[in-house]
């Protein structure tokens, strides 16, 4: 089997998982169709009921965002709202096709983005609610579009810039390997050591320290819980919703980060390039910020909302990965934050939190559980990375070491 094939039949079968019967949504870029019309093939052959594909243009939206009325960047059409939410009510899997040119927004009006993504965050918030409640599986995934391979690869042919892409994606995904399936099965193993080294340790917070200046504490809520590699969906779907997904992740304390933290790598937001972004945090709240490029968008992030100033999750990845270690700055988030240890503003997941996903907003808030209509990734591991964490019991022990996990190591 060609290996783009096996790369769509592996989001199919692995990363969504479609059941028979189950219909699918795709998200996908125009600039993608071929490769999306292999996944609608796969999921039929799998036992899909349907397969409705929504297709999106980016330069499109960037001359609305450019030449549109500016009033209807605070309006969403309700066909859109119930297209999302019928689906979600319908059990359907949704799988999105991340692949956007990392600069072809830069020129565009940052408060005309931010209006638009709050209007779509507000008029899509039960759809989100449940993606993030796992009440519908979901997964995001990638291919090359020429725009990013060049990005990524600027002094390739374009030919060459797009080969060099898909092997560099293939490889993250193990589709590489003989059986990517089995690969995957036996990755999910070794997530799950991890995961349950940080769940019985039960850490009251993280002290994060490295050379870019990053002194952070990160409180952790009691309840809080690990996860990585693969979901489950209300009735025992397995998924995997990031394809490639290298971390273990839990929910912050909305109240309790404290300190200075650093990116380490240039944050992709809708089409803008943030480059050296950092953060000083008080009380879970940012207070001062600043980035080298791309402030103005970065400023807008934060004004969305109350939550957007706070932080939805702290998620670990080691620097010695199979992402990191190809040595390339994706400037795509998905990429890059399975390259490095990251931190997300805005909304948690409420499955973080034992019995989280039956709990009220309000009861969520009491827990010190985020909510904003944002959930914004940024990169933050390095090669010289330390955590350490302190236990219930005040025991400290050592996370991780030269940006890497350590298992085991009290003091």
């Amino acid at each position: 089997m060609h290996r783009i094939e096996k790369y769509a039949e592996l989001l199919i079968k692995v990363g969504i998982n479609i059941q028979k019967n189950q219909t699918l949504v795709i998200s996908s870029p125009i600039e993608t169709a071929d490769f999306t019309r292999i996944l609608t093939v796969k999921a039929y052959e799998a036992g899909a009921r349907e397969v409705v594909v929504r297709w999106l243009d980016e330069k499109s939206t960037k001359i609305r965002y450019d030449m549109a009325s500016d009033e209807v960047f605070d309006e969403v059409p309700e066909w859109m709202k119930m297209f999302f939410t019928d689906y979600s009510k319908m059990n359907a899997a949704f799988l999105t096709i991340s692949a956007s040119d990392p600069e072809l927004m830069k020129d565009v009006n940052p408060k005309r983005i931010s209006r638009q993504n709050k209007a779509m965050n507000q008029a899509l918030i039960f759809w989100r609610s449940r993606m993030m409640s796992n009440l519908n599986v979901w997964c995001v995934a990638s291919i090359p579009t020429l725009a990013w391979a060049k990005k990524v690869f600027p002094y390739a042919e374009n030919e060459e810039a797009m080969e060099s892409l898909w092997n560099a994606i293939l490889k993250s995904v193990r589709v590489d390997m003989d059986n990517p399936v089995d690969a995957w099965h036996q990755h999910q193993k070794d997530l799950n050591n991890r995961m349950d080294f940080l769940n019985n340790n039960n850490f009251k917070s993280l002290h994060f320290t490295n050379k870019l200046g990053t002194d952070l504490t990160i409180d952790l809520p009691e309840g809080h819980i690990w996860f990585g590699g693969g979901d489950e969906g209300p009735e025992g779907q397995l998924f995997i919703a990031n394809m490639p997904t290298e971390e273990v992740f839990t929910v912050p304390h909305m109240l309790g980060v404290n300190g200075k933290v650093y990116s380490s790598m240039p944050l992709n937001y809708n089409g803008n390039l943030i480059e050296n972004l950092w953060f000083e945090f008080k009380d879970g709240l940012v207070i001062n910020f600043g980035a080298n490029n791309g402030v103005d968008t970065l400023r807008e992030l934060l004004e969305t909302d109350e939550g957007s100033k706070r932080l939805g999750e702290v998620a670990l990845v080691p620097h010695d990965s199979p992402i990191s270690n190809q040595g390339i700055l994706f400037y795509n988030t998905l990429y890059d934050e399975n390259a490095s240890c990251h931190l997300a503003l805005g909304k948690a997941y409420p499955t973080c939190l034992k019995e989280g996903s039956s709990m009220s907003l309000d009861d969520l808030r009491m827990a010190g559980v985020n909510d904003s209509l944002i959930h914004v990734d940024f990169m933050i591991g390095t090669k010289d990375l330390e955590i350490v964490g302190v236990t219930r019991h005040g025991s400290h022990v050592q996370v991780f070491s030269k940006g890497n996990f350590v298992i085991g190591g009290t003091d």
